[in-house]
């Protein structure tokens, strides 16, 4: 196949494009869906509170680290493959957890998850880069598939309540099995393997930094927000951290073969994407947690009824993100939609800080506020999905969609790490200020909300300026050609 041409759209794009939505559904539903069995599955097995916590950073630590050799693999090794290898594992180690029959089998079924899926994501962004590179529809797709990225944690938390309601706990990983192999046979008949016709050779030197260092940084601030700051695993492990990506950087710069080309994280409009990707994951991430709470502690909401009062963001999300990329998009270009979007979420930030209190309504002081971040966050996530990876070499495209997830998830680790500590610190100050009255606590947990939201707020204004600084107002006309510069594929 020639390198000057990308591929060909096939005749069955729009069904790739079901196909990867619905892979991409389950890897990012997967981070919030065990979240509400989580009370469910400590009474069955047994474990403590303090050790809750590891269901969840298992399959972050996992799933953050090993994004980058994710990405790259699909690169090298042909992304049909990667992509049903990891819908393969994903479904396979999700049975093992919905079958363990204690606390240690469920956490290394979670990592194992985290692995798996760090295989499966990058590969599914990648397969959309190049299924719809050149297409007059990419806009579309790219519309379609950041609504389902950008509402799947809500919808986690929608199913995770239905099925722990109605079922048990374990349904929200057996649910896996249900959606991967099914998509595992489709894939097989759907998509054409592309891989490099001479493989190059592996950058181990990168691959074990980046691992390390992308592990050391979320595990430190996985123990910032369940420990504390000044603890010495949180400062071991973000310095290791910093220094270990550092040292990546600078490696990536000398050796021949590169697992990250520097030159795609370099590029203005990508490096404006990937830092809007980033800076919006840390602060939504930490506001799904707090309206979680909020919901079923103060308003007293069952879990399902928890995950039903996300929906109207949700279906603001998937009504919006398209009609950005269709028709905002190509007439105002990725800057000016993106401003909006961190400022609509700035707004809606301050309109929980002003409304939320103790004996607030959901109609009449969340649902405001939970359809202004339904509009906002599909005009920052679905242009920065489709900018993330434009114009990247279709040998590049894998590593390219990696760094995407990458930005997710360490935003989300960053936000929900400082805004939990921000939370405690606001809500034990409060406690400790006020008389001891019967509603002390309740206020005490709203005051440490809402101190969340103002820097939620103060994260979104960040992001606006970065956006304004870094980000082109338009992309220009020869980025459009997706696909350019890459070497000769070869087909099985």
């Amino acid at each position: 196949m020639s390198s000057a041409s990308p591929p060909a759209a096939t005749p069955n794009r729009w069904a790739v494009l079901a196909l990867l939505g619905v892979a991409q559904l389950m890897v990012v539903l997967d981070s919030t869906i065990v979240n509400i069995a989580l009370p469910s599955a400590q009474r069955d097995l047994g474990f403590s509170t303090d050790n809750r916590q590891w269901i969840v950073t298992a399959y972050a630590l996992a799933f953050g680290s090993l994004l980058l050799i994710g990405g790259k693999m699909g690169d090298l090794f042909g992304r049909k493959w990667t992509f049903i290898g990891g819908l393969i594992g994903f479904s396979v180690v999700s049975g093992i957890g919905g079958l363990a029959p204690s606390f240690g089998v469920l956490v290394v079924a979670r990592a194992l998850q985290g692995a798996f899926g760090a295989l499966l994501a990058p590969s599914a962004l990648s397969l959309l880069t190049v299924t719809f590179a050149g297409s007059p529809d990419r806009p579309k797709a790219f519309g379609i598939f950041a609504a389902v990225a950008t509402a799947g944690a809500s919808v986690g938390l929608l199913l995770g309540g239905a099925l722990t309601d109605a079922l048990s706990w374990r349904w929200c990983l057996y649910v896996n099995l249900v959606i991967a192999v099914p998509a595992a046979l489709l894939a097989l008949r759907l998509i054409v393997n592309e891989r490099p016709a001479q493989r190059p050779r592996i950058d181990w030197a990168g691959v074990v930094l980046a691992c390390a260092g992308l592990f050391a940084i979320v595990y430190g601030f996985s123990e910032a927000e369940t420990n504390a700051w000044q603890a010495a695993t949180t400062i071991i492990s973000l310095s290791a951290g910093v220094v270990l990506l550092v040292a990546f950087v600078l490696t990536q710069r000398r050796v021949p073969a590169p697992l990250l080309p520097l030159h795609i994280v370099w590029d203005r409009a990508r490096g404006g994407a990937y830092a809007s990707i980033m800076i919006a994951g840390s602060s939504v991430f930490g506001v799904f947690l707090f309206l979680t709470f909020f919901m079923q502690q103060n308003l007293g909401y069952s879990p399902l009824r928890t995950g039903v009062g996300f929906l109207p963001m949700t279906l603001m999300i998937f009504i919006v993100a398209p009609t950005i990329q269709t028709k905002v998009l190509p007439r105002v270009g990725v800057r000016p939609i993106i401003l909006t979007g961190m400022t609509l979420g700035a707004l809606s930030m301050l309109l929980f800080f002003c409304r939320l209190q103790p004996d607030s309504s959901y109609a009449g002081h969340l649902l405001p506020g939970l359809l202004m971040i339904g509009i906002g966050m599909p005009c920052i996530f679905a242009p920065a999905f489709a900018t993330a990876t434009l114009g990247v070499a279709t040998n590049e495209a894998g590593v390219a969609s990696a760094m995407v997830n990458t930005c997710q998830q360490v935003g989300g680790a960053v936000g929900t790490a400082v805004l939990s500590t921000i939370f405690a610190n606001a809500a034990s100050s409060y406690a400790s200020s006020h008389a001891k009255t019967p509603g002390l606590a309740g206020a005490a947990e709203v005051h440490g909300y809402t101190t969340a939201f103002t820097f939620a707020a103060v994260l979104f204004v960040i992001g606006l300026l970065v956006a304004a600084v870094v980000l082109p107002r338009r992309i220009r006309p020869q980025q459009q050609q997706a696909g350019a510069a890459a070497p000769a594929l070869e087909t099985a």
